[in-house]
């Protein structure tokens, strides 16, 4: 039941509110002057508040005055004999939500309350909503900053101030112009998720913060759209990781490095070279199979060095054919060859100050390579079709799937560009060398594809996990992705199982299974491989002898079989 104050220094008016509202079973409270209005409101709540203008010694102005003083959520109508311009535009100007005329209709003075009750519904939910939100904030630990289209500040918690040194006064301002004391990468994020209404995520990166200088964090951003598709700006979360990466450096395991996800040995020694090559800038040659991973090593070399905030420009060297990838490397200007009409800026131009990474470098002609050399010789470039040289300081990165050394053997690659790329060579495993990383792979994947295909899967059977385990992988994590992809796509349940991945996988299942009668081999020896093949697990190595469960029991009982190091 709502509660109305009517304030009137008349009586029969009061008494006629009353009366009215009564009848429609309103709450009525009266009073007669401001003294004792002020001592209601003071001592009770109320919904709706209906104050005379003219009152003995005060006026009904001075009563919204003090209602917006003491930050009342209560709309307040005014009643007026005479209603002019000045007084019913200082009313509405102070706040005021309508005002009535006397003497009073039933019907008009029915209609603003339920007008000014709904209002009044409406702005509590929305406080409801505003103080839940506020509280939210302020109970997160990561740093949570919200901007519009044009990157200025709408809101900001408290964790912001410790993480990011921004306060409450920034709300307003361009965050690009707020976060000068670090090295910007937030900024990119934030304009790439605007631009692309999508989110972007940069994992375990110095953000170089000056006051503190150590600082590891991992950046979110996500596009803001209202639930009519609208797109309005966008949200930053800033998780402070310092303790956590200083934990995973002192057991030596980390966990991931920027965008790499594994803990094996040969990826803490990846770990290792990032870190001391990220801010030198020589020159590193990154090998290893198709799939691996070799351009996150390149991403992790460059966003965890000076160089960060300046362009990454990528160029796949096998994509193009000579002339072509002369002019995207190098640019040309107008009229040089057929098709070019206007004058082109290459990507050793665009990533002056920044890094280049050459995927691919292996299939790059000899003429491409000479070029390339003077680059790295003497850090000039000619654009095709001028003569004049540019300078550029650029920090170059190269990838190859190819064996460089059988190339120069057959005088396809030259021996004096091959040492100045490789300064410092990074050789990425394949992933059949490190399946211990298998496990937090497929838990990255799964929350990858959840997000991007809007599904709840929780993970894979063991089963599956057993056959990733044991499968050779010769596409690398590409392949365990596309498989998890292909996987995600046929799932409609909680969990992955066989049925779900590509028929590869069924057919490498099938094929794996050791039918020892027909093929005439040791019974026991048969037993051990499979039980050492499966880790001892009892109901797989089953499944791949072609046997009951219970019949594998047995036979590890009648050959005396310990299980003690499988």
């Amino acid at each position: 039941m709502a509660r109305i104050l009517v304030i009137d220094d008349e009586e029969s008016i009061r008494f006629t509110f009353e009366d009215f509202f009564s009848d429609e079973g309103y709450e009525v409270a009266t009073a007669g002057n401001y003294d004792e209005a002020l001592t209601m409101i003071d001592e009770s709540d109320f919904d709706l508040i209906f104050a005379d203008i003219n009152l003995t010694g005060k006026t009904g102005i001075d009563i919204l005055r003090e209602i917006r003083i003491r930050n009342l959520n209560c709309p307040v109508v005014m009643i007026t004999g005479a209603p002019d311009f000045d007084t019913a535009s200082d009313a509405l100007r102070l706040g005021a939500f309508d005002y009535v005329s006397k003497p009073v209709q039933l019907d008009s003075l029915m209609h603003i309350t339920k007008t000014a009750l709904k209002h009044k519904m409406l702005t509590d939910e929305k406080e409801k909503y505003r103080s839940n939100l506020e509280a939210i904030f302020k109970s997160v630990k990561d740093s949570i900053i919200t901007v519009d289209k044009d990157l200025h500040v709408i809101e900001i918690n408290e964790a912001a101030k410790d993480i990011c040194n921004l306060s409450r006064d920034s709300v307003g301002k361009s965050f690009k112009s707020l976060l000068t004391h670090c090295d910007g990468r937030c900024t990119g994020a934030l304009e790439e998720t605007v631009k692309e209404k999508k989110p972007v995520e940069i994992y375990h990166f110095e953000c170089r913060h000056e006051s503190h200088p150590q600082q590891v964090v991992t950046a979110t951003t996500y596009p803001l759209i209202n639930n009519k598709g609208t797109f309005t700006g966008a949200v930053l979360v800033v998780r402070d990781e310092t303790h956590l990466a200083g934990l995973e450096m002192e057991m030596k395991e980390r966990q991931r490095l920027h965008n790499i996800i594994g803990k094996s040995e040969k990826m803490q020694v990846i770990y290792s070279y990032i870190e001391n090559l990220a801010d030198v800038q020589s020159t590193v040659l990154i090998t290893g199979e198709s799939g691996t991973g070799k351009e996150l090593v390149a991403e992790a070399l460059h966003y965890k060095g000076g160089r960060n905030n300046k362009p990454l420009v990528k160029v796949n060297c096998s994509a193009l054919s000579d002339n072509l990838l002369e002019s995207e490397l190098f640019g040309h200007v107008k009229g040089s060859f057929t098709g070019a009409i206007k004058d082109r800026i290459g990507r050793f131009k665009m990533a002056d100050g920044g890094t280049i990474l050459l995927d691919e470098i292996g299939d790059i002609s000899p003429k491409i390579q000479v070029k390339l050399l003077r680059v790295l010789q003497e850090k000039t470039f000619e654009r095709v079709g001028e003569s004049t040289p540019t300078n550029v300081d650029v920090r170059v990165v190269a990838c190859t799937n190819q064996d460089l050394r059988k190339k120069i053997e057959h005088g396809e690659f030259r021996e004096d560009l091959y040492y100045r790329l490789n300064v410092v060579e990074i050789n990425v495993p394949p992933l059949k060398d490190r399946k211990e990383d298998i496990p937090a792979l497929i838990d990255h994947f799964v929350n990858k594809f959840n997000k991007k295909i809007n599904k709840n899967i929780a993970g894979v059977s063991t089963d599956v996990q057993k056959i990733f385990m044991n499968y050779s992988w010769p596409g690398n994590i590409r392949e365990l992705e596309h498989a998890l992809e292909h996987a995600f796509i046929l799932c409609h349940q909680k969990t992955i199982t066989l049925k779900h991945l590509p028929p590869a996988f069924e057919k490498f299942f099938v094929t794996s299974k050791i039918h020892f009668n027909s093929m005439g081999v040791d019974e026991k020896l048969a037993i051990v491989q499979a039980l050492e093949k499966t880790a001892g697990n009892k109901t797989m190595a089953a499944r791949l002898l072609g046997i009951s469960r219970r019949s594998i029991y047995r036979k590890i009982k009648e050959h005396k079989i310990k299980m003690q190091n499988m």
